[in-house]
């Protein structure tokens, strides 16, 4: 049974219930207050006609006189004397034969006790109404009255309203059925498209939306499953891009390894030569250890990139004067610029403290510089840190072959090459620059670049001024 027929069948259940039970409590309630008041009338009826026949003279027309308050009335009326015997009947005496419309000493002793009340008989089992009533008649005579009725002739109206409330029941049950099923397809229809929205969100299809244009419960939670879908959909591209760019870096370092393993491989069997001379066994002892050099600095790059990933504490702050490590660097390098030809020039004032990493810092500016070298034929190299404010920024701006706008986005990737062959005869492992974007991140701080082709290119990143 699904949704909208369980609602349904438990609004309409319900509805049932309350309307038969209501309709029930209404005829009980109106059936009882009906006997109420026609046994307040009946009395008071007797009372009357008590009183009417007290005051008519006993003559021949006395007899007639009851006979027509007995039809006037429509009540059985009997008339007894004083020894309880029958003296007017308006039916017949073999119908009153044993019954509880006799009158009894008790019944005397009832009305002569208390005058002018009448005697109410209304028992259970017995389906009339009954009241006696003593006479004392002006000319000294005592009679006796009783008045009855039976019980149904009060409950007849009960049944015409019977009839009303049951017709106005059906009228409700068909009416509540017909809400019902309105009701339970407006409850069931947003519930329903929430259950067809999860299983296809439990499938992986992200990309319809949920419309529900309901204020209410349904509608939020169709925008939250709209902003779950969403958010499933945007992780599920970035798990992606990180699976294609995981498998993309097995490769890369697989590839990175393989070559200079290859040429250690011959470099070795070249060794094994018996009649190689002393000058190519040393060329290839030197080709050997500076491939192995190339290995040992790319698991080193790797290893670096894991700590800056995982380890918070790789990072150890300290106040120093970032001029100075830059200056440090610069002055390392300065030679190695000379014998290409490049001018290697810094502009730098000094007392400048930073709070960061310093052999990071060092890392940073080695991995710029050198690149920078490397990506440079002629012309020059200028490295300068200058105040902006409460920062300081550093940059490394050479005259090289530059980067191509396309290449821009996934410069920092890691072994990402914009000329792969290019690069390689260069000796890089393709993980410096995203070394260095690794330990700016650890600092809450990030790397630019800007870049023409054939212009030059140019890293930068700023650290906050300690102090004065």
């Amino acid at each position: 049974m699904n949704i909208q027929a369980k609602l349904s069948w438990t609004y309409n259940i319900l509805l049932i219930i309350g309307i038969i039970t209501i309709s029930a409590y209404a005829i009980l309630t109106i059936r009882s207050f009906l006997f109420k008041d026609g046994i307040h009338h009946f009395e008071n009826d007797a009372k009357v006609i008590s009183l009417a026949i007290e005051d008519f003279d006993q003559n021949d027309e006395f007899l007639k006189y009851v006979s027509d308050l007995a039809g006037l009335y429509d009540y059985n009326i009997a008339i007894f004397d004083s020894s309880g015997s029958i003296i007017f009947n308006s039916v017949s005496s073999a119908q009153m034969e044993n019954s509880r419309e006799m009158p009894n000493e008790d019944i005397f002793e009832l009305l002569e006790s208390e005058p002018g009340v009448p005697y109410l008989i209304n028992e259970q089992d017995y389906d009339k109404l009954v009241a006696f009533n003593k006479l004392n008649h002006k000319q000294g005579e005592v009679f006796y009255l009783r008045i009855s009725q039976y019980k149904s002739e009060y409950y007849a109206a009960v049944s015409s309203i019977r009839h009303i409330i049951y017709a106005g029941m059906a009228f409700s049950i068909t009416a509540v059925l017909i809400v019902s099923f309105i009701f339970s397809r407006y409850m069931s229809r947003p519930i329903m498209q929430l259950n067809n929205a999860a299983l296809d969100i439990a499938e992986g299809n992200l990309e319809g939306e949920l419309v529900i244009n309901r204020n209410d419960e349904f509608g939020t939670l169709a925008d939250s499953l709209n902003k779950m879908a969403s958010k499933l959909k945007s992780d599920n591209e970035k798990l992606k891009n990180l699976n294609e760019k995981q498998n993309q870096f097995f490769a890369d370092i697989a590839h990175e390894v393989r070559n200079p393993l290859h040429t250690i491989s011959g470099a070795i069997e070249m060794l094994q030569l018996p009649n190689l001379d002393e000058e190519k066994k040393a060329q290839y002892m030197v080709t050997a250890r500076k491939q192995i050099e190339r290995v040992v600095r790319l698991f080193q790059d790797i290893k670096s990139l894991q700590r800056y990933d995982y380890d918070e504490s790789y990072i150890i702050k300290s106040v120093f004067d970032v001029s100075e490590v830059v200056s440090e660097v610069v002055t390392t390098y300065k030679p190695i610029a000379s014998e290409k030809g490049i001018n290697l020039i810094l502009r730098a004032k000094q007392n400048r403290l930073v709070e960061a990493d310093r052999d990071k810092i060092e890392q940073v500016m080695d991995n710029l510089i050198s690149n920078a070298i490397k990506y440079t034929n002629d012309g020059e190299i200028h490295v300068s840190c200058v105040q902006k404010k409460n920062l300081i920024e550093i940059s490394v701006q050479d005259t090289g072959i530059g980067i191509a706008e396309e290449h821009l986005e996934r410069l920092f990737d890691r072994f990402y090459r914009t000329d792969k062959a290019r690069s390689r005869d260069k000796g890089g492992t393709g993980l410096g620059l995203a070394v260095v974007k690794g330990i700016l991140s650890a600092h809450d701080r990030d790397i630019q670049v800007e870049s023409t082709p054939g212009v030059g290119t140019r890293f930068y990143f700023s650290l906050e001024i300690v102090g004065d």
